[in-house]
């Protein structure tokens, strides 16, 4: 089947995902910068989720135009990635609104790297259906730069019960490396 519907949907749901964390932002109560104050924790966890759901949709986009078609197990393992990435306003919310306690901070970490396990799902899924050969597993090479993620997030669920700061560090280092521009599949496409 085409791939026509299930960008479509993507795109969909991540606005819709971006949108229920927008609405978790609260209006201060206050007219100078001291009303701020005490919501940046949440505008904190809003801007690195919003940042990490849009890694997502940017990757994914890259995907889903090097790839000629879609089957059932490529749908399925779509819609389990958008699973994990729709409960990000809810770890994003447990996460600022209690000033990233260690827990919460651990549990945006489970998300965040079972993310990260069903975007690998989707392109084992998309290379298996186009072969080896195929542009889109040629940009997608070995995902030295996923497999590291997933690596990092696991890691900063551990350590944040060292110190939350460090998992809520590792997260903004994960974050900061796939938020410069991945060239892979720019690369291939223009060739």
């Amino acid at each position: 089947m085409g791939k026509g519907r299930v960008e479509a949907f993507t795109d969909g749901v991540v606005a819709i995902i971006i949108t229920i964390m927008v609405l978790e932002l609260k209006v201060p109560h206050g007219e100078d910068f001291s009303a701020l104050a005490p919501l940046w924790p949440i505008f904190f966890s809003y801007v690195l989720s919003f940042i990490n759901v849009g890694i997502y949709w940017n990757n994914l986009h890259n995907m889903f135009h090097t790839v000629q078609r879609v089957d059932g197990r490529v749908l399925w393992a779509n819609l389990n990635l958008l699973f994990w990435l729709s409960l990000m306003p809810v770890t994003t919310a447990f996460m600022g609104e209690n000033h990233f306690a260690p827990v919460p901070v651990a549990v945006y970490g489970v998300d965040l790297a079972l993310c990260a396990v069903a975007y690998n799902i989707l392109v084992i899924k998309l290379r298996h259906l186009h072969g080896a050969e195929t542009t889109f597993a040629k940009a997608v090479g070995q995902d030295r730069k996923g497999k590291i993620s997933l690596a990092l997030y696991l890691a900063a669920i551990a350590l944040t019960f060292v110190s939350q700061w460090i998992g809520v560090a590792i997260y903004v280092l994960v974050a900061t490396i796939w938020f410069v521009p991945d060239k892979r599949f720019e690369r291939l496409i223009e060739k």
